[in-house]
């Protein structure tokens, strides 16, 4: 017989209910649903394909499935799997509602909201190994983590396969890609090929997505995507390389964000927050986002005029890139000492005077460090760097993946926090949320950002797939030649809102006017950057929000955001194919009160070589702008209330 367990959870405080112990070898379904109901992750343990006890779960959206039956379990490379010929010895039911507040983020504040499941399982045979799986449904998702317990039969594991199976119910459509700078493909779940990043979002009906991924990877190997062997569009995780613990074990979240529209689940990525621990920093008043420009000539006289131009233009920060300590490639360059590698400029570079400089002036300093170097001297190079007075560092090409690599460079951020260091992961590397940890932990690339030259279309896929993983450091050029061949430059000042990242690099190919014109490889040919007037909206622009709406959008095709800084709003639009007018209600402003709209639009008319038009005009919350874009443009939107003009 069937036994059939319903969980309706309701409260605001975390509150643990009876547990109920099944001892029974029947059939057992445990359902859960999300605080608003709509949201149902069933677990369920029974036979199947010949094997007893198997273990199942499965996940519905407003009562339409989106994963159906899909197997848990592990392979390990010394015993038995640990996948089937379980019995239920254990269920604990619990809610959870509480609001909290970050250092900084898309929102000022959070709602971590859900109801809980903990599953806690024995195998029926000899060994008896211990098995816990613990389920959250919120109304963003399903969040669900494995747990081994420190048990007689099993003190180390050696996990050589998770077995956590993504059953769709149906060939959806699915945006795609193979490595985290990658170019993403529109294609259906049954031609995905083994390698797939996370978060990957999947298109269930016109008015219903979903997306997978992990969060909390903090010393696991980490989780891609494969096709599952024998079932028609369905996958399975992949884990790079193995893991081997002590025991407990708690693995990495992994998550089923569900939502009516792409934009509704970019509005949402605070569920990967939520599944990390909280801040673990007691002072954090030296975390500072900001803008920042990055010093291309790799001289005094370049990082002082940077220093300068970002006074003027409002930033925070000059980041010194490759190349200030040696050749980055080279395993004998030495990260504790400047010594300008001259491929990339004849120099001089005196670091440390222009360290002092932008202190005096209120605009820190962040230098990079490649992945070779750290390895070999970040105990080293951390404190030296703190006692420079630099502000950050920038980890670059960094080894990730694996479980040791992992490790390693959480263990990086931490020890960066201990110097009051904040940090820019580069390259491969994507977020699962642990800046909600430790916050120092600014932004990271795993992004194909400017950098690579990517088509709208692709950056329009990232900001609904990539984006939902948190910040992205996409290094947005403004004056660089690529802007005029692939997109505009009201596109390029919208990505300062579109594209979240507390530190947000601008001009990242450009030099302020006063800096050397040539300087070996790394400043010759960057273009000088202006002083066109749109340059303003870059001035006003905060990288950090106390409110986030997502108006419009449509994954690879357009998006319009808008985000709240006190009294402000920034809006924004980004568009790819064909032009498009929007319409854009302010019903989100605030009723009663007067502002200003500042609208930065594309005109191929206004004689200046970025092209863009500035208009105001007074709105209100009653009011509905209409947001115009060529096939490969984007509109800026500043509104201030107009007894907040001057700032």
């Amino acid at each position: 017989m069937k036994t059939l367990i319903r969980l309706r959870l309701t409260g605001v405080a975390l509150c643990l209910l009876a547990a109920l112990v099944v001892e029974a070898a029947d059939p057992i379904t445990a359902e859960l649903k999300s605080p608003d109901g709509k949201v149902a992750v069933t677990v369920a343990v029974r036979d199947a394909g010949g094997e007893k006890g198997g273990l199942f779960y499965s996940v519905s959206y407003r009562s339409n499935p989106i994963l159906t039956e899909s197997r848990l379990g592990f392979m390990f490379k010394d015993g038995p799997a640990l996948v089937g010929g379980f019995k239920i010895v254990r269920l604990d039911r619990s809610s959870h509602d509480e609001t909290w507040k970050p250092v900084y983020g898309e929102r000022s504040s959070y709602r971590d909201h859900y109801n809980q499941l903990v599953v806690e399982l024995q195998e029926t045979e000899v060994s008896r190994r211990l098995l816990t799986l613990t389920f959250r449904a919120y109304n963003e998702g399903v969040a669900f983590c494995y747990t081994l317990p420190k048990q007689p039969a099993m003190e180390r594991v050696s996990i050589t396969k998770e077995n956590t199976e993504f059953r769709f119910a149906a060939d959806h459509t699915t945006w795609a890609v193979y490595s985290a700078q990658g170019n993403y493909a529109k294609v259906t779940l049954s031609q995905i090929k083994p390698g797939c990043e996370r978060p990957l979002p999947v298109q269930i009906a016109d008015d219903c997505y979903a997306a997978i991924g992990e969060a909390k990877l903090v010393d696991y190997a980490r989780m891609k995507f494969v096709p599952l062997k024998g079932a028609a569009h369905s996958l399975v995780s992949d884990l790079t390389g193995g893991v081997e613990a002590a025991l407990p074990l708690t693995t990495p979240w992994r998550f089923v964000m569900v939502a009516d529209s792409p934009g509704r689940l970019l509005e949402n990525n605070f569920l990967l927050l939520n599944l990390n621990a909280p801040c673990a920093i007691a002072d954090t008043s030296w975390i500072k986002p900001g803008k920042v420009i990055r010093e291309v000539t790799l001289t005094t006289v370049g990082g002082k005029a940077c220093v300068d131009f970002a006074v003027k233009r409002g930033l925070q920060y000059v980041e010194f890139d490759a190349g200030w300590y040696g050749h980055e490639y080279d395993d004998a360059a030495d990260a504790s000492a400047v010594n300008v590698d001259p491929k990339r400029s004849k120099g001089p570079l005196d670091l440390h005077e222009v360290i002092r400089y932008g202190r005096e002036r209120g605009i820190g300093i962040i230098l990079y460090v490649n992945r070779r170097a750290l390895e070999k001297q970040l105990d080293q190079i951390l404190p030296l760097y703190k006692k420079w007075g630099v502000a950050g560092v920038k980890y670059g090409f960094v080894n990730v993946g694996t479980q040791q690599w992992t490790t390693w460079l959480h263990e990086a951020v931490r020890k960066a926090a201990a110097h009051q260091l904040m940090v820019d992961i580069h390259d491969e590397y994507r977020s699962t949320g642990y800046s909600r940890t430790y916050p120092n932990l600014m932004t990271q690339e795993g992004i194909a950002g400017d950098e690579t030259s990517p088509a709208n279309t692709n950056t329009l896929t990232i900001l609904f797939s990539r984006c939902l993983a948190g910040a992205a450091d996409n290094t947005i050029c403004y004056y660089d030649a690529r802007v005029d061949r692939l997109a505009t430059h009201a596109y390029q000042l919208a990505k300062a809102v579109c594209l979240y990242s507390p530190w947000q690099f601008l001009y990242w190919y450009d030099r302020p006017p006063a800096a050397p014109a040539k300087t070996g490889g790394a400043g010759g040919g960057a273009p000088t950057a202006g002083d066109e007037p749109e340059l303003e909206f870059y001035n006003a622009v905060p990288t950090v929000w106390d409110d986030t709406r997502v108006i419009h959008g449509r994954v690879g095709e357009f998006a319009v955001i808008a985000r709240r800084s006190g009294a402000e709003w920034f809006v924004a639009g980004m568009n790819s194919g064909e032009a498009r007018t929007l319409d854009v209600p302010l019903n989100f402003m605030a009723r009663g009160r007067k502002y200003v709209a500042h609208i930065y639009s594309d005109d191929p008319s206004v004689p200046a070589r970025t092209h863009v038009k500035i208009s105001r005009q007074p709105v209100d919350a009653g009011a509905t702008l209409k947001l115009a874009m060529s096939a490969q443009g984007g509109q800026a939107i500043r509104i201030v209330p107009v007894d907040g003009e001057a700032r």
